[in-house]
């Protein structure tokens, strides 16, 4: 099997146990808190290599959002909202693509395009994850300071993991 592939499918697994059975468990109960989530398992769909076909991304990341939500028993929450960023990666990586064109051989990582760009791609991703996914939950358009508000909280929340686990783990495939 290749390399690349057996790392994508440890990154699938990984990021899905490290959302299910540990940031599942975190929990804020004060008043204020309560607009805390943290989302990482989008992630494995950031880092899909470039050459990976638009069907492949939409069914993995589908694939990841429904087991998310068996452990968040939130039937097709997480499913809708991770195939919705999967169909517009490609799109997005076509907007914030450097001027010397991406190698497609690589992953778009931290350590290959460098932190400006990929904190740019992945706020963009994970804004627009984090916004669909609250907009899904409330489904209606009463509760929008909600929806903004846990976007907002959670975005941050989410990306010092997100800044964590590129620091900690520096995929590079």
């Amino acid at each position: 099997m290749n390399n690349i592939v057996l790392a994508n499918v440890f990154r699938f697994f990984g990021l899905l146990l490290v959302q299910g059975l540990i940031l599942r468990q975190v929990e804020f109960e004060y008043e204020y808190w309560k607009y805390i989530h943290i989302f990482i398992y989008p992630l494995y769909i950031l880092l899909l290599p470039l050459r990976t076909p638009d069907t492949i991304i939409v069914a993995t990341s589908f694939a990841m959002g429904i087991l998310v939500d068996l452990f968040y028993y939130t039937p097709g929450l997480h499913a809708s909202t991770a195939t919705f960023v999967g169909y517009f990666r490609s799109r997005i990586l076509k907007w914030v693509e450097p001027a010397g064109k991406y190698n497609l051989n690589y992953s778009p990582t931290l350590e290959r395009f460098g932190p400006l760009w990929f904190y740019r791609y992945a706020a963009i991703l994970f804004g627009i994850h984090l916004f669909v996914y609250f907009a899904v939950e409330a489904f209606t358009h009463v509760y929008y300071i909600r929806v903004l508000l846990n976007t907002l909280v959670t975005f941050v929340f989410s990306f010092f993991g997100v800044v964590f686990y590129m620091r900690i783990f520096k995929p590079l495939d």
